[in-house]
């Protein structure tokens, strides 16, 4: 898989990403069942442990989710999930979870699932698409709707930032959301732009992914301050996100100097 496909647009399943995303499968050629939302995805080694004590765990991924995203990853600690997740035992991360990179999948994972089948919707809406603007609908929107759906405050915008500006938490992240859906999207946005030269579709690449995954953390975060933002809904801040990486796609190639 090239740098172009794995730090394309996708990257965010918003996310990203990230995407911000977003919006899925582990690796690009296998998919996990969808679970229903809101349950807990077991880590590998932790299944018997983690259905025990599913409320448990349920609880300290959203606590991690929120501290997460308002402090960063490396700034706080299991012990303080533990804490503020009203768990006495502060070993508490550890026995449902292992580690700390495993509790950050499984933060992802509470997630991606939806967003993925967001996507699988619009994907059967456009069919076969000439449209840049509906393949790039189709990597924002599953991202913005699913944060629709959570209600105010939410947090996943945020924490994939601060993975998606790790060097190795922005592997993690990738790895976690990039399946079939995110392929077929990128295969459907390539056949719309045959003209544009390799360098420029990886450089707009990033371009895209940083908008997708800052612009999602900023509004989100505004939402949780209470501050002006200036689109009144999640649905209208999607078709803003989605008309300026439409015009970034487009744009004209200035000739070489």
């Amino acid at each position: 898989m090239g740098r172009e496909d794995r730090d394309g647009p996708m990257a965010y399943p918003l996310p990203a990403a990230t995407v911000p995303g977003a919006p899925c499968a582990v690796g690009a050629g296998r998919r996990r069942p969808v679970r229903p939302p809101g349950t807990v995805a077991a880590m590998p080694g932790k299944t018997s442990r983690t259905l025990r004590g599913g409320g448990t765990a349920e609880a300290i991924l959203a606590v991690a989710e929120r501290l997460f995203a308002e402090h960063g990853v490396f700034a706080v600690s299991n012990r303080q999930i533990s804490e503020a997740a009203g768990q006495g035992n502060n070993a508490a991360v550890g026995y449902h979870f292992g580690t700390k990179t495993d509790l950050l999948r499984a933060i992802v994972r509470r997630h991606s699932d939806r967003i993925d089948a967001l996507r699988q919707d619009m994907l059967a809406d456009i069919g076969g698409s000439s449209s840049v603007r509906d393949w790039v609908a189709v990597l924002v929107r599953p991202g913005t709707e699913h944060l629709a759906e959570l209600g105010s405050p939410t947090w996943y915008a945020r924490f994939g930032a601060q993975l998606m500006t790790d060097p190795v938490l922005r592997e993690l992240m990738v790895d976690e959301t990039f399946g079939p859906s995110i392929r077929r999207t990128l295969d459907g946005l390539n056949r719309c732009l045959p003209q544009l030269p390799l360098p420029v579709r990886i450089e707009r690449a990033d371009m895209a992914r940083h908008l997708m995954v800052h612009m999602l953390a900023e509004r989100e975060r505004a939402l949780a301050e209470g501050t002006h933002t200036p689109r009144t809904s999640w649905s209208a801040y999607a078709s803003g996100l989605v008309d300026a990486l439409t015009g970034l796609w487009l744009a004209p190639v200035a000739p070489a100097p």
